[in-house]
C-alpha cells in the first residue's frame, strides 16, 4: 500500500507559520483530511458561527477536490464546536453542503486550540 500525503508544508498557522502534518493523507481509495479551521491566508477569519463554518467546511472540502474526490465522496465528518448552542446554526451551514447526500457525523464541544468556534474534519473513499 502506499501513501500520498497532500499539502505537506502547505499548511500555514497563526502568523502564516507552518504546520508539521499533511492537509490530507490517501492510500487505497481513501483520504483522511486533517481538521480544518475557519482559516484565510493563515489567520482566523469570520464572525460568529455561521460565517465561521462556512469558511472551515470550505477549507475541508478544498482539500477534498483538490485530492481528487468530491463532496459525494465524503463518508464521515468529524466536528467540534466551542459552544454547544451553536450545534442548531452548524447544522444549517452543514445542511447546505451535504444536506441531500449527508455522511455520517460527529460533533462535539471541545475547547479550540486557534480563537474560533469551529473545527472540521473529514474521511472520504473513492474506488480506484
Amino acid at each position: 500500500m502506499t501513501i500520498k500525503r497532500h499539502g505537506v508544508g502547505d499548511a500555514k498557522g497563526n502568523g502564516r507559520k507552518a504546520l508539521p502534518f499533511a492537509k490530507a493523507t490517501e492510500a487505497d481509495g481513501w483520504l483522511y483530511v486533517s481538521g480544518q479551521t475557519p482559516m484565510v491566508d493563515g489567520e482566523v477569519s469570520g464572525h460568529g458561527i455561521v460565517e465561521q463554518s462556512h469558511i472551515a467546511i470550505r477549507n475541508m472540502l478544498k482539500i477534498v477536490e483538490d485530492a481528487g474526490y468530491g463532496p459525494e465522496h465524503v463518508m464521515r465528518v468529524g466536528v467540534w464546536l466551542d459552544d454547544p448552542r451553536d450545534f442548531w446554526s452548524f447544522n444549517g451551514v452543514f445542511e447546505q453542503y451535504f444536506g441531500d447526500n449527508p455522511p455520517a457525523r460527529a460533533c462535539v464541544q471541545s475547547a479550540m486550540v486557534v480563537d474560533c468556534k469551529v473545527e472540521v474534519d473529514c474521511i472520504a473513499y473513492r474506488r480506484g
